[in-house]
C-alpha cells in the first residue's frame, strides 16, 4: 500500500533523473521548465498507487506515471497558449516566458516524449497501456474542443458540460488508475472498476473545483474567488443557474455577463447573489458528492483487501473536501 505522499516522491525523484539530453537547447528548455516548476503529480502518483493496490513492485508502473506526467504537461503548454494564460503554478507560462511557437512546439515535443516512455513499459502490459494511452489521448483532445466550443455559446446544457469534464478531466485520472491496475497485474474487472472509481472521482473533482471558484476561502484557495465569473466560463454552476432561472432573472443574468463595463467585483457579488437566490451552492455541492460516492461504492467492488485500498479512499477524501 503506497500513500500519496510517497508515491509523489517516487514520482519527483524519477522526473528529476530523467535526462533530456537532446537539442536543440531552445526546443527542449521549456520542457525542462514546465517540469520543474512543481505541479501536484497527482495523475503520476495515482499511477503508483494503484499498482500498489495489487503489487508492491510498483517500479513496473514508473514509466507508465512519466508517460502520463508528461502527456498531462504537455496539453497544459497548449492550453496555456489557447486560454492566453499568463502564469502557471505562480510562474510564468511557456508562451509567456519564450513565445507561443516556441510553447506549441515544445508541446508537441513533450506529446511524443510520453508515447516514447510509455513504449519503455514492461512488455506483458505494453499493449494495453498503448491502447489505454491512445483512447485517452484522444478523448482529452475532444474534451478541450468541447470547452473551446463553450466559450461562444449561451445554451450549453448540464449533460453537455458533464460529458465535456469526462473527457476533458476524468479520462485522465481514470486512465492513470486503470494504467496503475494494469502494470500491478489486475485482472480487467478490477482495472475497469479501478477505471470507473477514477471517472467518478475525476468529475467530483471538476465539480467541486468549480464550487471553490465561487464559494472557497480566498486565503486558502490561494488566489481570488469568482474568476469563472469574472471570464463567464461555463461551470455547472453558470449553466444550472441560467436553467433554473425564470426569464426575468435569466435577462439579468445575461447582462451581467454581457456587460464588459462592469468592474469585476461588482459582477461576482451579483452573478453569486443570483446563485444564491436558486440555491445553486447546495444544487452542486450535492453533485459533486454524489460522484464521490459513486466512485468509493466502485473502488469498494475491487478485489483487493481493504488495508490495500485504503490510500486510495483516502485521497479520494481529501481530494473531495479539499478547501484549494
Amino acid at each position: 500500500m503506497l500513500r500519496f505522499e510517497e508515491a509523489r516522491q517516487i514520482v519527483n525523484n524519477a522526473l528529476g533523473s530523467y535526462a533530456i539530453d537532446r537539442f536543440p537547447e531552445e526546443l527542449y528548455e521549456p520542457v525542462r521548465y514546465i517540469l520543474s516548476i512543481g505541479g501536484k503529480r497527482l495523475r503520476p502518483a495515482l499511477v503508483l498507487m494503484a499498482c500498489s493496490v495489487f503489487n508492491d513492485a510498483v517500479h513496473q508502473a514508473i514509466k507508465p506515471a512519466l508517460a502520463i506526467e508528461f502527456f498531462h504537461n504537455f496539453t497544459l503548454l497548449h492550453d496555456d497558449i489557447m486560454d492566453n494564460s499568463n502564469i502557471r503554478r505562480g510562474q510564468p507560462t511557456v508562451h509567456e516566458r519564450w513565445d507561443p511557437n516556441t510553447a506549441i512546439l515544445s508541446g508537441d515535443v513533450m506529446s511524443i516524449l510520453s508515447y516514447k516512455i510509455i513504449s519503455e513499459s514492461d512488455d506483458r502490459y505494453l499493449k494495453d497501456l498503448l491502447q489505454l494511452f491512445n483512447s485517452t489521448a484522444l478523448q482529452v483532445c475532444e474534451g478541450q474542443q468541447y470547452d473551446m466550443n463553450f466559450e461562444s455559446r449561451m445554451d450549453v446544457t448540464v449533460g453537455e458540460y458533464l460529458k465535456m469534464i469526462a473527457l476533458k478531466t476524468a479520462v485522465l485520472i481514470a486512465a492513470s488508475l486503470k494504467a496503475g491496475a494494469i502494470s500491478g497485474g489486475a485482472d480487467t474487472v478490477d482495472a475497469e472498476l479501478l477505471y470507473e472509481f477514477g471517472m467518478n472521482l475525476g468529475m467530483a473533482f471538476q465539480i467541486r473545483d468549480d464550487h471553490l471558484d465561487v464559494y472557497g476561502d480566498p486565503d486558502k484557495f490561494g488566489k481570488k474567488i469568482g474568476n469563472d465569473i469574472v471570464t463567464n466560463k461555463k461551470t455547472f454552476l453558470l449553466i444550472k443557474a441560467l436553467e433554473l432561472s425564470d426569464p426575468e432573472m435569466k435577462s439579468r443574468l445575461n447582462n451581467l455577463l454581457g456587460n464588459k463595463n462592469l468592474d469585476p467585483e461588482t459582477k461576482v457579488r451579483e452573478v453569486t447573489s443570483i446563485y444564491q437566490q436558486l440555491g445553486i451552492d447546495s444544487i452542486t455541492a450535492d453533485l459533486a458528492s454524489a460522484y464521490y460516492e459513486k466512485s468509493i461504492q466502485y473502488l469498494e467492488r475491487v478485489n483487493a483487501e481493504a488495508p490495500r485500498k485504503e490510500s486510495l479512499a483516502e485521497f479520494a477524501e481529501k481530494l473531495m473536501y479539499r478547501e484549494a
